[in-house]
């Protein structure tokens, strides 16, 4: 019988990868409880999912398609639209769930000992399901617009990876402040329906860009999700590739991922007794 040390004294900048592995078939759980709340005893279920980014493309053709006329040169509006909107829909609700995962799971940390990291990370797995039904949606527009995906397609794993860590760096960042300041419970929401205004999920990036001067420009791209956006496009739809100023939103995603778990590390051995 395996033997679980705790170690008070442990140094808050080692991030111990083996515990985390350690504890898989935690994450496991975690991600299959979440699931069966989210969808069981529900009248539509895994129906809704199909629903909501329905709609919302919906909306996204008659705002900007039909009454704002947007340019997305060759390509179908709504299949342009639904690959921004497949990034965002993943990016928003894992950061959401994985902001306020140590909150409600307050009773579990406060009675038993794992890695508190193990609740947020998580989240990123069931984020997966709705994403897959948007990734069915794109697809079933390709179809119907007889627009074959891109060579680039090859590269789509990694903007994939790309999203889950720019929805995990944000989350855990706001897991880790959520736990001593609760106001983040009220922040979390305004910064989702206010991110996909000032993301390019139902515009092409250049229609903003090209009006802006350059530090204003730079100060659009920190926003981590907006260069995995325009490399989702690129890898499914062809075009010309991500520019030069999507890197910047590639390496805050970097920052933003690595900060947090260090951070989150840090305030973890006060977790059980602030929340």
């Amino acid at each position: 019988m395996s033997k679980v040390v705790i170690d008070a004294n442990k140094n808050w900048y080692s991030l111990d990868i083996k515990e985390l592995f350690g504890y898989k078939d935690l994450f496991y759980t975690l991600a299959y409880r979440d699931f069966k709340v989210k969808y069981a005893q529900t009248f539509l279920g895994l129906i809704w999912a199909f629903i909501q980014p329905a709609l919302t493309l919906l909306v996204f053709g008659m705002l900007f398609n039909k009454g704002l006329q947007v340019d997305t040169g060759d390509v179908p509006y709504l299949l342009f639209a639904s690959c921004g909107l497949a990034a965002w829909t993943y990016f928003s609700s894992v950061m959401g769930e994985a902001g306020n995962s140590i909150i409600g799971a307050q009773n579990m940390v406060q009675k038993i000992y794992f890695p508190r990291l193990v609740i947020p990370l998580s989240k990123a797995l069931v984020g997966l399901i709705d994403f897959g039904v948007t990734l069915l949606i794109i697809f079933a527009l390709m179809i119907a617009y007889q627009y074959p995906p891109s060579p680039n397609i090859v590269f789509f794993p990694f903007f994939i990876l790309a999203a889950m860590l720019s929805a995990l760096g944000v989350g855990v960042w706001l897991s880790a402040l959520t736990i001593r300041y609760r106001d983040f419970q009220q922040i979390v929401p305004f910064l989702i329906r206010f991110g996909m205004f000032v993301t390019p999920v139902a515009y092409p990036a250049e229609v903003v860009v090209n009006r802006l001067p350059e530090w204003a420009t730079l100060l659009y791209y920190m926003n981590p999700i907006a260069g995995v956006i325009e490399g989702f496009r690129w890898s499914l739809l062809g075009g010309n590739p991500p520019n030069v100023y999507s890197y910047i939103s590639f390496i805050v995603v970097i920052l933003l991922f690595v900060s947090s778990l260090f951070y989150f590390k840090k305030v973890e051995r006060t977790i059980a007794d602030i929340v």
